[in-house]
């Protein structure tokens, strides 16, 4: 079945990361994707994967999962459409933080570094969008985790527990003799 390019772009334009391009932006992003048929059961990648696509929900549901010991994983975020997954490796290149797995089969759209790259090279205006889009759901996330950590660790009583950066292993500095 041929892809419907425009539904695609309206579909795309109501999503949180491209939300805001143009006809044109859009246009490039949807030639970019690839769809993926995914079955029920199925697993997207795995925690600890490295990897470089992220992708968006277009039908189906998914679960985030994270495993805390051998044989324990913890149901992170429910994802269906509209909803986005992977994008943290399109910008810090480390391993896949959780895994993701089908619940109901769905259809996801792919879209790697590369292509991000291509759209910099093509259309650099929908690319710095793309990213302030990205920088602005990754913020999102990371508020409600802190809301949630506070809200454990008061349950908790935890009068201790500290939410810090951590540090960049700092070089040696090389002195002259």
């Amino acid at each position: 079945m041929p892809r419907d390019l425009a539904a695609l772009a309206r579909f795309l334009a109501r999503t949180p990361f491209f939300g805001g391009l143009d006809e044109l932006g859009l246009r490039r992003v949807v030639e970019m994707t690839r769809e993926r048929e995914v079955a029920a059961g199925a697993t997207v990648f795995r925690e600890v994967d490295q990897g470089s696509p992220m992708y968006v929900v277009e039908s189906g549901e998914l679960m985030a999962v994270r495993n805390v010991g051998s044989e324990r994983a913890v149901r992170l975020i429910p994802l269906a459409a509209g909803d986005f997954f992977g994008e943290t490796t399109l910008i810090e290149m480390q391993p896949r933080p959780f895994s993701v797995t089908v619940e109901r089969d769905a259809r996801i759209l792919e879209l790697t570094n590369a292509d991000l790259y291509r759209l910099y090279r093509e259309d650099v205006k929908s690319y710095v969008l793309v990213l302030q889009n990205i920088n602005r759901e990754l913020c999102r996330r990371l508020r409600r985790a802190s809301v949630r950590i506070t809200a454990y660790a008061a349950e908790a009583g935890d009068e201790v527990t500290q939410i810090r950066e951590t540090q960049p292993e700092l070089l040696p500095v090389k002195r002259s003799p």
